[in-house]
Formats: C-alpha cells, sequence, structure tokens
C-alpha cells in the first residue's frame, strides 16, 4: 500500500523520491532511487551446500515508480522478466513497471482476501496475524503461487525479480517457498523475508521527511517479523507435508521443481586449502 506526501493512500508523484535514504550497509540492497526494497534474493546455501546463484532471482517492491531516469541502473542489473504479484486495482492505480526494451512482463494475482475485511486488532501478535493471512493466499491463491514459481523455474526467464507493492508479503511468500525448494535453511529464509523491516524503515524516514504530519502506515504494511515466516512455513508443512508437496497440490511440477534447483543453485563452495 503506497502512502501519498498528503497521507492519503495512493499514487506517491516520482518527483519527490529526491531523499537518499539507503543508508543501511546491506550487499544484498540494490541501489534504484525510486525504491526501498529491491535486493538480490541469492547467496544462500542450499541442498548439499551448493549456494543460491546470486543475480538470478532478486525481489522488490512496487516498479511502478521507476522512471526513464532509471533506464540504465535498472538495465545494468540486466533483469530480464518481472513478476508483478498485485492485484488488478493496485496496478490500475498506480501503474506498472516502464516497459523498457526487451524487458518481459507477466502480471500474476495470487487471490487472497482484503487484508481490510480483517482488520489487526491493537495488541493482538502481528507475527500471528501476519502468518494467517500468509495462510489465507496459500489457501486461495494456489494457481498464482505455482504460476510464479513456474516461471522462476525456468532459466530462460532469468534473471528474474518479483514484487508486490512493499515487496515483503506476497512476494516474501514466492521468495520463502522459492528458497524452501532450493533447500535453504529456515533460518536463513526468515531472515530473509524480516530485511524488508528495514526497508520498511527506509520508506518511513522517506515519507516523514516529505510529509512529518502525514497518516500513520498501519503496522501490517510495514512489519515483517521473522516469526510471522517461521509460522507460516511450519502450519504450511503440517498441513502438507512438505513445501514441495503443497507446491504440487498448487500445480508446479516435479519437472519444474528441478529445473528451479538446476538453475538457481551454484556449485559447491569449495574449502580454501590449509597449510599442514
Amino acid at each position: 500500500m503506497t502512502v501519498r506526501p498528503d497521507g492519503r493512500w495512493g499514487v506517491v508523484p516520482p518527483a519527490v523520491y529526491g531523499v537518499n535514504v539507503d543508508a543501511i550497509d546491506d550487499s544484498r540492497q540494490i541501489s534504484l532511487p525510486a525504491t526501498f526494497n529491491f535486493r538480490d534474493a541469492g547467496g544462500y546455501l542450499g541442498h548439499g551446500g551448493r549456494p543460491v546463484r546470486r543475480g538470478r532471482l532478486y525481489r522488490s517492491d512496487s516498479l511502478h515508480r521507476l522512471t526513464e531516469q532509471d533506464r540504465d541502473a535498472f538495465v545494468a542489473i540486466g533483469i530480464r522478466t518481472v513478476i508483478d504479484l498485485r492485484r488488478p486495482t493496485e496496478v490500475e492505480r498506480d501503474g506498472r513497471v516502464p516497459a523498457y526494451q526487451g524487458l518481459s512482463y507477466r502480471h500474476i494475482h495470487p487471490e487472497h482476501d482484503d487484508w481490510a475485511g480483517v482488520p489487526h486488532e491493537e495488541g493482538a501478535s502481528l507475527a500471528r496475524y501476519l502468518a494467517d493471512r500468509y495462510a489465507d493466499l496459500a489457501q486461495t491463491g494456489t494457481a498464482g503461487l505455482a504460476e510464479a514459481v513456474g516461471l522462476i523455474a525456468d532459466s530462460a526467464n532469468a534473471p528474474v525479480v518479483v514484487h508486490c507493492v512493499a515487496g515483503k508479503d506476497r512476494t516474501g511468500i514466492v521468495c520463502a517457498l522459492t528458497l524452501a525448494v532450493l533447500g535453504v535453511d529456515d533460518a536463513d529464509i526468515t531472515a530473509d523475508y524480516a530485511l524488508s523491516s528495514e526497508a520498511s524503515a527506509r520508506y518511513s524516514a522517506w515519507l516523514a521527511s516529505i510529509n512529518p504530519d502525514g497518516a500513520e502506515v498501519p503496522a501490517p504494511f510495514l512489519a515483517s517479523p521473522a516469526e510471522a515466516m517461521q509460522i507460516f512455513l511450519d502450519e504450511l508443512r503440517a498441513g502438507h507435508g512438505s513445501v514441495e508437496a503443497y507446491l504440487r497440490h498448487a500445480g508446479v511440477t516435479d519437472e519444474q521443481l528441478a529445473a528451479l534447483r538446476d538453475h538457481l543453485l551454484d556449485e559447491p563452495t569449495k574449502a580454501e586449502p590449509t597449510d599442514a
């Protein structure tokens, strides 16, 4: 959800993105002035000690704020495919990533209820609230999640960037499922998800700098506690046996799961020789 400088929900004019709020040193963070949560999902250890390849799968907040001025920086990253997980109404309201030459755009909306219909109650566990919303999405949005993971599995689409509005909820689920299939430990998956809290801090700092009297963004739209993703993964496995079993249920084939591992997992890192 995007907040305008006048405090209303809606589109933020690109011209106001002149404040440098990307002060957190994070090697995964990709510096694009019009985004707050664009980062590489690679680098974690997966099956057999094989690291997830860098530069193949990225995650981001909405890319509609990119302009022609961002073209060179975006093209330099080498993105071939954009997977946009936002609602059709969100795309209509804010627009999509610019149609840069050679860029494939795929709009996939995993069906899910609007969070406004299930508000977070003050004092209730935020992690539990978010995990419940993610479970709802995993139940109603199976077709969309399967399509997104299937696109990521096809090496011809890479490098891929997956995004929604904030880059933490729908995007977080797709990336968590993908990393789980690759054999990444839950501790790393949940830590990667929690990095969106830092992005929210950057976003909040920017918002306060241009509109100190603006409306406060509801906590669920900003928070990404690691516990929320852990609860979601634990309960998904309890219900389906494994993440892979859930994805098969959703429509992902064994061939796609194998392809995902083949092109996103690098060779094992060789240990440095030691003196005898």
